[in-house]
């Protein structure tokens, strides 16, 4: 997905307030990604809901009470908090607009997937499409075509796959399929992929230990990890000597050194600072 400038502050604005909604007790990022999408759909059929939405003449505070006034009662208050965000924002078209709340939809799906332990099943299954798809050259015209009525489309994905995939699976297959715009859904199902795969990626812990761990020490440590996160993380551990002790933790990105040798280099940069 191409951004201009403002949309990609915008959606940077947004994905925040996303993932603050989502960390919120109660919420269930499913139907917060399914409202998203239902709204994408919503401004897709309705241009000038979509051009004022996204108007920047109007005041932030005049485009969120347009979007509530109506949204309200339509889609849950999580759902709402986030549109406010987006709403609130300049973007730099009303197609970038939808976009990028389609790219929020779709963050909110996987990370319902993350939390349900689900992740590594839908990037198998997206991946499992998409070469199904790629395959089958006239499947992938019928899925494509832009004329074809939307029932249509949605009716072929669900007797494909519907009953062979988790939810998230069908209903991300479903948004890419429905909002074709011309260049085909092989590479907006490969992008998928990625997206799922840079998700199951941030739920694998990967673990090295000065030494081996029992079986009571890995159930301990996952459950603390869990918690940590928020989300249930797959532990792959190995055994690394030369760390001296402890624990060395990635999470995707992110480093939790615990180890006596991390310690130690530690030190080391504070004194030479």
């Amino acid at each position: 997905m191409t951004l201009h400038a403002a949309s990609r502050e915008a959606l940077d604005l947004a994905e925040k307030r996303l993932g603050e909604v989502l960390a919120a007790a109660g919420t269930d990022p499913a139907t917060v990604g399914d409202e998203l999408l239902s709204v994408v759909a919503l401004l897709d059929r309705e241009i000038g809901l979509r051009r004022a939405v996204a108007d920047g003449s109007a005041s932030s505070e005049a485009r969120i009470g347009l979007a509530r006034g109506v949204l309200a009662g339509k889609v849950s208050e999580p759902a709402l908090q986030v549109l406010d965000s987006v709403a609130g924002s300049r973007w730099s078209s009303p197609r970038e607009l939808t976009d990028g709340l389609e790219a929020l939809g779709r963050s909110a799906l996987l990370t319902s997937a993350e939390k349900s332990g689900n992740i590594d099943a839908v990037e198998d299954q997206l991946f499992r499409v998409s070469r199904i798809v790629a395959g089958e050259p006239e499947l992938e015209r019928a899925l494509s075509d832009l004329t074809a009525p939307a029932e249509a489309k949605r009716t072929l994905v669900r007797t494909l796959f519907a009953d062979k995939v988790d939810v998230v699976t069908k209903t991300l297959v479903e948004q890419v399929v429905l909002r074709a715009k011309g260049r085909g859904v092989g590479n907006a199902l490969e992008e998928l992929v990625q997206l799922a795969a840079e998700r199951r990626e941030r739920s694998v812990a990967r673990v090295t230990s000065a030494s081996a761990l029992s079986d009571e020490q890995q159930a301990r440590l996952s459950e603390k990890l869990n918690a940590l996160y928020g989300r249930q993380l797959a532990l792959h551990v190995e055994v690394d000597p030369s760390l001296g002790g402890g624990l060395v933790v990635r999470v995707g990105d992110e480093v939790i050194d615990g180890s006596t040798a991390g310690r130690i280099d530690a030190l080391r940069r504070r004194l030479a600072g």
